[in-house]
């Protein structure tokens, strides 16, 4: 089944399709130091990552599992980084938030804007029922931005990451469709996807 990508705007963001000529913009995003000081893998090395990033976007829309968007500033087009909404199960109505965003795009309320635009689609889309996230506990903004956006902190996965020697622990927050629509949110009919 597939899942074509959503593009979606806010009062100031364009989440869109990704192209080939986001590469550039994913290998600085995921080559700085500062982006990826919190994230579950190493800072990549080597452009060809972008590539394959850009090829696990297309499979996402391909297999129906989910969708990764990238998010431009509508103001004057400049990437700002990208959001996700992936391991669709449709059987448990449950998928994954995930974000990345350019360090310089930080304290603007844009990840949390981008997250509430395509969870909006994705509950309707994908019919969800729980949102799932996890975010590294010493990411206090990251935490903060899933807050924002209503999820709940369910409990600490101890030591789940080792990066370059690194352990960390992460926090496991949860997101209900009850809770998205007490919250504000409006959760239109699910909208059929078809195979």
């Amino acid at each position: 089944m597939t899942l074509p990508t959503p593009e979606l705007h806010t009062s100031r963001l364009h989440l869109r399709p990704f192209t080939g000529a986001d590469a550039d913009h994913l290998a600085r995003l995921h080559t700085d130091a500062e982006v990826m000081r919190y994230w579950d893998s190493p800072r990549w090395t080597d452009h060809a990552r972008a590539e394959r990033f850009l090829a696990v976007c297309q499979r996402l829309a391909e297999e129906g599992s989910g969708a990764r968007v990238a998010i431009d500033r509508a103001s004057d087009g400049a990437f700002v980084g990208w959001c996700s909404v992936t391991g669709w199960n449709p059987e448990f109505r449950s998928a994954s938030l995930g974000y990345c965003l350019d360090s310089s795009r930080w304290g603007h309320g844009y990840a949390t804007e981008a997250a509430r635009a395509l969870l909006q689609w994705a509950f309707a889309a994908l019919d969800l029922n729980r949102v799932q996230a996890e975010a590294d506990t010493r990411n206090r903004a990251s935490a903060r931005v899933l807050e924002k956006l209503g999820f709940v902190h369910e409990g600490t996965l101890r030591e789940d990451c080792i990066v370059d020697g690194d352990v960390s622990d992460s926090w496991v927050y949860g997101l209900l469709r009850r809770e998205w629509r007490q919250a504000g949110a409006t959760v239109p009919a699910p909208v059929a996807v078809r195979p």
